[in-house]
């Protein structure tokens, strides 16, 4: 369309609102191929320019979020507020697709459908429990439906009989099936499917898995061969793959080990703090700077701070430290006079 037409086609157009021509100079409001004065597009309900231009039709009519929203928009029965785009109708009520949950277990019904169960909007499975409840009959853990005939039961869960079978390979299932991830498996599909074996009692691992000494092991499994104690808290030191040692008992057999890494010291032991450390171990604990057993030096949290670190702490802390200092110095004076009267 040339310039010239254009400005005839103006000439003729009139407001979609008041029904009035437009003036050759002033500004006009296109929407949706509907022309308007300025001061004429504004909201069929409050008679206001929309805010940023934006506003909701609705048969035909033209609002502001506000108006609109108080006119037409539902309100959601369980957060109250306006439901703009996606409306779920259920239960006599109006209801955000993310609001609208099961009342047993949250889960969002949206997508899922739901059961009325006594006033209630509940997901089939915690319909069927409840169901299952009041009429004393278990739930099958593998279609969640009611058991009529005599279940099979399988850690304190029920199954229908013809539902406990292996999920991989259909077998009939005995005491011995695994779980995984809500799955029942056979015991031999179960082991095909990746799952560590404990290096003490060759059973699968379904817990949390110990990786050590070129092995997996039950937490329960990784024990001392000695003391048959727990080390899962501690680090393992070996001196073979076939000998597991507590850290007390690799401390026995083969030497000192350090304070902050927890390995056998193999070269120079530097002793401090009462405790043994490697020599690139022996750092400020603020710093990170190597010390020696000559650089001066404060405890703090039973580690070395060097004295550059140390000056820089608040004077309250400095003043607390000296007096434990000073304190634990004073114990161990009274204990050696004692062993010396003793």
């Amino acid at each position: 369309m040339t310039g010239s037409n254009m400005a005839d086609a103006l000439a003729n157009a009139i407001c979609e609102r008041c029904q009035s021509r437009f003036d050759p100079s002033e500004r006009i409001v296109n929407s949706n191929g509907e022309l308007y004065h300025e001061q004429c597009f504004v909201c069929a309900q409050c008679f206001r320019q929309f805010p940023d231009g934006l506003f909701y039709e609705f048969e035909g009519r033209k609002y502001c979020e506000h108006d609109f929203q108080m006119l037409f928009a539902p309100c959601c029965g369980e957060c109250g507020e306006f439901i703009i785009g996606r409306v779920i109708k259920a239960m006599n009520n109006n209801w955000h697709p993310e609001c609208f949950r099961c009342e047993i277990c949250n889960v969002a019904l949206a997508d899922l459908g739901f059961v009325k169960n006594a006033g209630r909007h509940l997901c089939r499975p915690c319909h069927n429990r409840e169901k299952a409840k009041g009429l004393g009959k278990y739930i099958c853990q593998k279609c969640h439906l009611i058991i009529d005939e005599q279940p099979l039961m399988f850690k304190s869960d029920a199954y229908h009989p013809d539902h406990f079978n292996c999920t991989h390979c259909g077998k009939e299932l005995t005491a011995e099936a695994r779980e995984l991830k809500g799955e029942l498996y056979c015991l031999p599909c179960h082991d095909k499917m990746g799952i560590p074996i404990c290096g003490a009692c060759r059973r699968p691992i379904e817990g949390r898995v110990v990786n050590a000494l070129g092995k997996q092991w039950h937490v329960e499994h990784f024990t001392c061969r000695r003391c048959k104690k727990s080390y899962v808290t501690h680090s393992v030191y070996t001196k073979s793959l076939s000998l597991s040692l507590s850290h007390t008992h690799t401390h026995t057999l083969f030497g000192d080990v350090c304070y902050n890494c927890n390995h056998v010291i193999e070269g120079d032991v530097v002793s401090a703090l009462n405790k043994a450390w490697c020599v690139n171990c022996f750092s400020c604990t603020t710093c990170n700077t190597k010390l020696t057993l000559k650089n001066k030096f404060v405890e703090f949290d039973m580690k070395p701070v060097c004295k550059k670190c140390y000056e820089k702490f608040p004077l309250e802390l400095k003043k607390r430290l000296k007096k434990l200092t000073e304190l634990a110095s004073r114990k161990t004076r009274n204990k050696k006079t004692h062993l010396n009267t003793s």
